[in-house]
């Protein structure tokens, strides 16, 4: 029914979406810069539970542990991974590269095709994979923070030796609860994020603060040497580090992805200076106390608590990585929106939560599937640490795919060379290609989880991408909306009074409803209205570029609706919008003819028969293109028709 021209690449979570709160033009920057700290940061804020010690792990597994030199390198490797990708890439360059405002892989893929001016399997490809890992981000994420907190009651000492079997219980109990929520929608939620996430990095900076203050010369780990020196001195080893290393940058795409929602600048003095400084005091001080007490490296984080504060770190850390997953949930929530919109995906149902903040969406199927799949990764790992290994592999993938995509959009956008967007964008491909190298070292102890995820959504993907255009090829060869008015001038069919819409995805081509109607009814309304949905590749569509007239033949117009990749198709709604363009519509005297269309396999043998079975069965299960679109039930009349795919 709807045709996407434009069927770009998505993958990047909706900044409305992911964040639980609604922005407006009188939202100040401060508070604005408080939001960001709640929704953007959620994700990298919580690392500081699991990277340092998952780096450290490795470097004491001979049992001796890690001298004061290593320890040095492993932090300055921390500190250098958060200045090249999170400060340099995403907040002082990606971020300068927006689709109206708009940020992300999903936003910066349009925007490159935009600029392209056409549409090219590349872009489509690396939209379909980047929206494939993210999936596997959102799955992991909510399991191996929710984890790392609860394995936080380990060390407060009136627990230790009782509560360790009923770790894994309680983080599924958690995670089951936190899906189970998300029909009642975020909004209430999202109101705490700012001030909640303000306390816990404050809490980060000043356990660092407590603990480096024990040994000042950890600050010398800010000098690239240490980080230099390790790689080079501990060869293999060092690429096994640098894939917990990179777990200290997990969560940097949402600076970019979240751009549209709170603003290039109150992202950045965010991370500038509040998140990035607490960041790396916080490991600093997890290096500096475990060079002068090495056997804290088991849990370095919750032991930096004084005893007594350690169960208000527990609950805090809980509350952080709630945060952290309810944002991830939310943008997997958009990721699929936008997908749909694209033509990348089949339709699902979309309710709005929130009649106030737009972008306040649940899908319950999305979200049945993440939570299926979030506790199998629970119950199959158990632990942080085991999940440790199977968490990154998705993220710098995602990472990568914004930096290629990136040298295809700066030379339009800045004016300057392929050659010189090439040289620009070359120093962070270099190191995420490391990055990825290290966390491929890790493939058959866990990586290998995220690639299967994505790869099956990729089958997905482009088996609905695939059937769509074959579909569409195949109605294409069907009689034209011109050879049937003609035809229709010989022996004119009874006119009866009302308007008739009938929703196509080629509105060159008569409607299948339509050819139906006047097959079974012999009847033609008065006023015949074909109307055609489109996509732009711009994440929203102003009111008065929504809606499109053209007088095709008399009594019969088309009608063009334009929605934005980030918008919920409300066809209702936008019929509303006629008025302005002289155009009015009864809603009382006007039925909707919708085409249902009964799909059957080809006599193909091998994959691509296996394909045409997936896609049969993605179309069946796709929501309707009443309930998609928002089509008054009470005025919409289906017929189906039998097509071979």
């Amino acid at each position: 029914m709807t045709q996407i021209d434009l069927p770009a690449p998505a993958g990047a979570l909706s900044p409305k979406a992911a964040s639980g709160v609604h922005s407006d033009a009188k939202t100040g920057f401060w508070g604005l810069l408080l939001g960001s700290i709640g929704v953007v940061y959620g994700d990298i804020g919580t690392s500081p539970l699991y990277a340092f010690k998952e780096s450290i792990v490795h470097v004491g597994q001979d049992g001796t542990p890690a001298t004061p030199v290593e320890v040095y390198g492993v932090v300055s490797l921390m500190f250098w991974a958060l200045m090249l990708i999170v400060t340099i890439k995403y907040a002082f360059l990606l971020m300068r590269l927006d689709n109206k405002g708009e940020g992300g892989v999903l936003s910066l893929a349009a925007l490159a095709q935009r600029l392209a001016g056409k549409r090219t399997p590349f872009l489509l490809i690396a939209g379909m994979l980047g929206a494939a890992l993210f999936y596997g981000d959102a799955m992991l994420t909510p399991a191996i923070s929710v984890l790392s907190a609860m394995e936080g009651l380990t060390v407060i000492p009136a627990l230790q030796g009782h509560i360790e079997p009923f770790i894994l219980p309680l983080a599924i109990g958690i995670l089951v609860g936190l899906f189970l929520v998300q029909k009642n929608g975020t909004a209430r939620v999202g109101a705490f994020f700012g001030p909640i996430c303000l306390v816990w990095f404050a809490a980060l900076g000043a356990l660092g603060l407590y603990h480096l203050s024990d040994h000042p010369g950890m600050l010398a780990a800010l000098n690239p040497y240490y980080a230099i020196s390790f790689l080079l001195t501990h060869s293999a080893l060092g690429f096994v580090v640098l894939g917990s290393v990179f777990l200290t940058v997990t969560g940097a795409e949402a600076l970019y992805a979240d751009m549209g929602h709170f603003g290039r600048k109150p992202i950045a003095s965010a991370w500038t200076w509040v998140v990035f400084p607490c960041l790396m005091l916080n490991y600093l001080g997890q290096g500096a106390m475990v060079i002068n007490a090495p056997e804290t490296a088991a849990n370095p984080f919750f032991l930096m608590a004084p005893e007594a504060l350690r169960p208000a770190m527990v609950v805090l850390a809980g509350m952080a990585t709630i945060i952290a997953s309810q944002a991830v949930i939310s943008g997997a929530y958009s990721l699929t929106q936008q997908a749909i919109q694209l033509g990348l995906l089949p339709r699902m149902q979309i309710k709005q939560t929130s009649e106030t903040h737009l972008g306040q969406i649940y899908l319950p199927q999305v979200n049945l599937l993440l939570m299926i799949g979030v506790i199998y990764l629970t119950l199959t790992f158990r632990s942080s640490s085991a999940m440790a290994s199977a968490y990154g592999v998705s993220v710098i993938g995602a990472m990568i795919t914004s930096s290629v995509l990136a040298v295809t959009v700066i030379p339009k956008v800045w004016k300057v060379s392929f050659a010189a967007a090439a040289a620009i964008m070359a120093p962070f491909i270099a190191v995420e290609a490391i990055f990825a190298y290290s966390n491929l070292l890790k493939l058959f102890s866990g990586g290998i989880v995220p690639i299967i995820i994505a790869s099956v959504l990729m089958m997905v993907m482009w088996t609905w991408v695939r059937g769509s255009q074959r579909l569409s090829d195949i109605t294409r060869r069907d009689l034209s909306l011109t050879a049937l008015f003609e035809s229709l001038n010989v022996k004119p069919p009874k006119r009866v009074p009302g308007t008739a819409i009938f929703p196509t995805a080629e509105p060159d081509i008569a409607p299948a409803a339509l050819l139906h109607n006047l097959k079974h009814n012999h009847i033609l309304h008065e006023n015949i209205v074909i109307l055609h949905v489109v996509t732009a590749p711009t994440p929203h569509v102003a009111d008065d570029d929504r809606f499109q007239i053209e007088d095709v033949l008399p009594s019969v117009r088309k009608v063009t609706l334009t929605f934005g990749f980030m918008e919920t198709p409300n066809i209702s709604r936008a019929l509303g919008l006629a008025r302005r363009k002289g155009a009015a519509f009864d809603i009382m005297t006007t039925s909707f003819f919708v085409s249902r269309r009964a799909l059957l396999p080809a006599r193909r043998k091998g994959l691509a028969r296996l394909q045409d079975y997936l896609f049969i069965y993605l179309a069946r299960n796709a929501t309707t293109a009443t309930d998609f679109f928002h089509l008054p039930t009470s005025r919409v009349v289906e017929l189906g028709a039998q097509i071979v795919v």
